[in-house]
């Protein structure tokens, strides 16, 4: 082997770790972008006494979610996706009908969104112990969502994993 057999090796090795380099940065760089954009779902459930108290909705990612779809239950019977009929049809069996904003996927839910799913206005209580219920033990809800990327399925939940 001569010497410039040795150096055409050698450049040959340089460029293929060179382009392995590259290949793994262009991969963490995208990588990195999908975790820029990232939504992360909430369902929380204050009960604040002579307050607005339900199921809130809130968005602390770094990027819009996408609902792909909802699962509503009650009771542990599945009533259908968190949708204008199927939310009707769960209020319509309660004593007082709370407020409700529903979700027909797909919807994109803005990064800082902060909204009440399901609510009553002046909560009390003694006269609303079946509203607390009713968000604290009896409601599961399943909310599907992906980033602007697509493809993740991420998914927020209430009360999912209770027998």
């Amino acid at each position: 082997m001569d010497a410039n057999t040795v150096t055409a090796i050698c450049a040959t090795i340089i460029a293929l770790l060179s382009l392995t380099i590259s290949f793994l940065q262009a991969r963490a760089v995208r990588q990195h972008n999908r975790y820029a954009v990232r939504p992360l779902l909430e369902l929380w459930t204050p009960r604040r006494h002579g307050g607005k108290t339900g199921v809130q909705l809130i968005n602390q990612g770094l990027g819009p979610a996408i609902i792909t779809r909802t699962i509503l239950k009650l009771d542990g019977q599945v009533l259908g996706g968190w949708d204008e009929p199927t939310v009707d049809r769960m209020r319509e069996s309660l004593p007082t009908r709370p407020r409700a904003m529903t979700i027909r996927p797909p919807r994109a839910i803005p990064t800082g969104f902060d909204s009440f799913l399901l609510s009553l206005d002046d909560f009390d209580r003694e006269q609303h112990a079946w509203f607390a219920d009713l968000i604290k033990q009896r409601i599961q809800i399943e909310i599907h969502y992906e980033s602007l990327y697509g493809g993740e399925d991420f998914k927020a939940a209430l009360h999912v994993d209770r027998p």
